[in-house]
């Protein structure tokens, strides 16, 4: 058995994952593998299970160990926050900021655990300089670009191997999501490896190297955005 993707395994292996809400199973026998560097987009219509795949990746939902391997090593139901010191952090859908901090307060929230590596606040400061003139402002007066860029360098500021993000283009204009995903392979030179939740197909697949659609918890299509038609992906999104 693998013990870490340095010997050749991938970063995130989930083997055949169940998910619950109390007695309602949400996720079906989900499998998805990330190599290191890698970029993967899930995507699906709203209620396929997408959210609560990474709530189960960060550990907010129970799940047998060996369902998740993170660096080869089985994490399914530990706590989260070991699950961030190993190395995996989330930008939750909506942000979910801290109202009562300021920008600066918020960032140093994600580096709580000390985890070494190449992202601090020079780091995000460089990587989003308008966080750095805001950085005394409560973080929930910015606009919804800029809270959104602070979400991203919180969960940076843990120095993940692996960064899962949420729904990062919900609510926000066009120009401000472009401007969001131009700065992925920057953060990805640094080492970091991303899993995307989006409702956006098309931002989606020009951002990833791998696509997995879920429908109603289950994977329904998966492979290389070059290789996957529009017709297999309609179907595989909605069904009909």
């Amino acid at each position: 058995m693998r013990s870490s993707p340095d010997k050749g395994g991938p970063l995130l292996e989930v083997c055949g994952l169940d998910a619950f809400y109390g007695d309602f199973q949400a996720l079906y026998q989900v499998d998805l593998t990330i190599q290191e560097g890698q970029t993967v987009a899930v995507i699906g219509a709203n209620g396929a299970g997408k959210t609560t795949l990474l709530r189960t990746l960060c550990g907010l939902l129970a799940a047998p160990a060996e369902s998740i391997r993170f660096a080869g090593i089985p994490v399914g139901g530990e706590p989260a926050y070991r699950i961030v010191a190993r190395g995996l952090a989330m930008v939750p859908e909506g942000r979910k900021l801290f109202p009562s901090l300021s920008v600066e307060e918020n960032l140093l929230a994600g580096a709580y655990n000390r985890r070494p590596g190449p992202w601090n606040l020079d780091a995000v400061y460089r990587l989003f300089p308008i966080l750095l003139e805001r950085r005394r402002q409560p973080a929930t007066q910015l606009s919804g670009g800029q809270q959104q860029m602070v979400a991203i360098g919180r969960a940076l500021m843990s120095n993940p191997r692996l960064l899962l993000c949420d729904e990062i283009s919900l609510g926000l204009a066009p120009i401000v999501v472009r401007e969001i995903y131009q700065l992925l392979p920057e953060i990805r030179a640094h080492g970091t490896s991303f899993l995307i939740v989006e409702q956006d197909i098309r931002q989606a697949l020009s951002a990833a190297d791998w696509v997995v659609c879920l429908q109603e918890g289950r994977v329904s299509l998966q492979g290389k955005p070059t290789e996957l038609t529009h017709e297999q992906i309609v179907y595989a999104y909605f069904g009909v």
